[in-house]
């Protein structure tokens, strides 16, 4: 998404904030609860170039959040609490559930401390082949390499292309670029094409799901918390509406045995990798319903309506991006206001909106 994008969308957020807009509009639109999704918590500050920073809040915003939460009015549920009063028709006050995908070791470090203090649930969803440290972080490869590169050749579409990398924001350019196109393409391939690059500056790709990503004796720490659920983010974080059926059901399948192998409970949960119109469908929706799973999160913005129909295993989600670091942008997304606009903007790009 483009600055002016980015600042169109935040001058929105904010006029619906300062005008009380979103909190006359809220008992019509905010549905009957919200789920939130993050991924990183840090409380470093993002270098000039950093475009998976989208990816990170503080723990301080995260702190500011639970309240602004709280001071809305929604109770911040589990998962487990959360389906239940959904299948129940509970209709008694709205509802947040927070969820982190990937299984950071920030989550334990940063996040977890946080929900404990204030005695609050979360949940992390694992790729499985993480914590055995054979996860492909391709986009923070990516981001790798084009940090310490000056240009950067590549053949999209059977065109060669040179971008320009000399200046953090022509960085943040061809990072986008690529970034989609690798998204676009055969999950195998994009990955090869990323290593390529991460051998022609003499990095391991692989030592980045060893140095961010949870051990499973660190998930078994969490697991451990009956605050904490941990649910399946398929083995390998494909993208499962590239993959064929009996691939896709084993990703989801085959994560979820594991979970439930390594920490000696039941796993209920699912998140779609990725989890836009691109990478998960009706076929995958079903799957996860076939294998008995409670709920399936996609990353497709939205409240959840439960008059409208409320789809179990496609339930959508409210990113708490790093673009929207700011408690008030929080208290208007969960009015479900502003989300429309988020899909005109994502229907005139032509592509998924970042799901950070």
């Amino acid at each position: 998404m483009s600055r002016r994008t980015t600042k169109l969308l935040k001058a929105v957020l904010s006029t619906l904030h300062y005008t009380g807009a979103d909190s006359m509009i809220a008992p019509f639109t905010r549905g009957a609860g919200a789920i939130l999704m993050l991924h990183h918590v840090s409380p470093e500050k993002p270098d000039a170039f950093e475009p998976n920073r989208v990816l990170k809040v503080t723990p301080l915003f995260l702190e500011q959040v639970i309240q602004q939460v709280r001071g809305a009015g929604f109770e911040i549920l589990s998962l487990d609490d959360a389906h239940f009063r959904l299948i129940e028709g509970d209709s008694r006050r709205p509802f947040v559930c927070f969820t982190f995908d990937d299984g950071y070791r920030d989550n334990l470090e940063h996040a977890y401390p946080v929900f404990k203090r204030y005695d609050l649930p979360f949940a992390v969803y694992i790729p499985t082949d993480y914590p055995d440290g054979n996860g492909d972080l391709w986009w923070l490869a990516l981001e790798k390499v084009i940090a310490v590169v000056n240009a950067l050749t590549v053949k999209i579409d059977g065109s060669s292309r040179r971008l320009k990398c000399t200046t953090p924001a022509e960085k943040d350019a061809a990072f986008q670029t690529v970034y989609w196109w690798l998204r676009s393409i055969d999950e195998n391939d994009a990955r090869a094409f990323v290593h390529e690059l991460c051998q022609g500056i003499g990095f391991d790709a692989y030592t980045l799901c060893t140095d961010l990503v949870m051990s499973w004796g660190e998930i078994r720490q969490l697991a451990a918390d009956p605050r904490v659920t941990i649910g399946a983010h398929t083995r390998r974080h494909f993208a499962l509406a590239k993959l064929t059926l009996a691939e896709a059901r084993a990703e989801i399948e085959e994560s979820v045995k594991r979970i439930e192998h390594e920490t000696g409970l039941p796993c209920r949960h699912f998140s779609y990798p990725y989890g836009d119109e691109m990478s998960a469908g009706p076929r995958e929706f079903q799957l996860v319903k076939e294998l008995g799973l409670r709920t399936g999160v996609t990353t497709r913005r939205g409240v959840i309506h439960r008059d409208g129909g409320c789809e179990m295993s496609a339930l959508p989600r409210i990113s708490l991006s790093g673009q929207y670091r700011n408690p008030r942008y929080v208290k208007v997304l969960l009015s479900g206001a502003p989300l429309p606009l988020f899909g005109l903007v994502q229907k005139g790009l032509g592509r998924p909106l970042p799901v950070t």
